[in-house]
């Protein structure tokens, strides 16, 4: 048991400590940069393989594909499609246009060109990436290991709490780039909202099974992210 919480206590904190390493310390200023795609590249290889090399060094579990459920995948649309729906009204109809928007366009433009995406091709391309592979990735980890393993330890409400803030701490770093200076106005809310959403997927995943329905309802919330993303820098 031991060995499990010093695991997932690593599992929880990497993300972050990666993410401040490539967002802010190893930030540019809006130059190309060779070592951020590289330290992000590196640790999404070691959030691949860290949970089947623990698992399969335990031998306590395997990861099985699995068959979403009609009500799962009902679920996690549902979710995605409102989400998406408050986030761009959100913006289309509030946000869009203002002082906050356009200092958040400044930094987004800093950092697509330090991770090489700053061209409108590259853009969309980078989209693609994060909407659909990355979001698969974060509810592998997130929810069927990290999640999955702090339920085996924790009471279900304990352990979707726990994984769903952790799963937020890493989010905080990279809002707090994105709106300098409006931390409790902008960057922890939204955080909170990212923290609500681990949350629902933990336990979608829990009553279902499968990381499928979660993964349905993370990916369309991404692309939303990234329509906003688009329209920041290209719009």
């Amino acid at each position: 048991m031991i060995g499990q919480w010093i695991v997932l206590v690593f599992a929880m904190l990497l993300p972050t400590i990666a993410t401040w390493t490539y967002f802010v310390g190893l930030a540019s200023g809006g130059q190309s940069s060779v070592w951020v795609p590289v330290v992000y590249s590196g640790s999404k290889v070691v959030v691949v393989l860290l949970p089947v090399v623990w698992l399969g060094w335990t031998g306590k579990e395997r990861l099985r594909p699995s068959i979403p459920s009609f009500g799962g995948l009902a679920n996690g649309l549902g979710f995605g499609l409102l989400a998406a729906a408050v986030l761009l009204g959100l913006y289309y109809g509030v946000l869009r246009g203002t002082s906050l928007m356009h200092t958040t366009a400044e930094k987004l433009r800093e950092k697509v060109a330090e991770f090489h995406a700053d061209t409108e091709a590259q853009f969309i391309m980078l989209g693609a990436f994060i909407s659909i592979a990355h979001s698969l990735l974060e509810e592998y980890y997130w929810r069927w290991f990290v999640f999955g393993q702090l339920k085996t330890l924790l009471p279900l409400g304990v352990a979707l709490l726990v994984s769903s803030l952790a799963f937020m701490s890493h989010h905080v770093v990279v809002l707090g780039v994105y709106f300098p200076g409006k931390f409790f106005t902008a960057a922890l809310p939204f955080s909170l909202c990212v923290a609500v959403g681990g949350a629902f997927w933990g336990w979608l995943y829990h009553r279902t099974g499968s990381i499928w329905s979660a993964w349905l309802s993370h990916l369309i919330i991404d692309s939303a992210i990234m329509v906003v993303g688009y329209d920041l820098l290209f719009g």
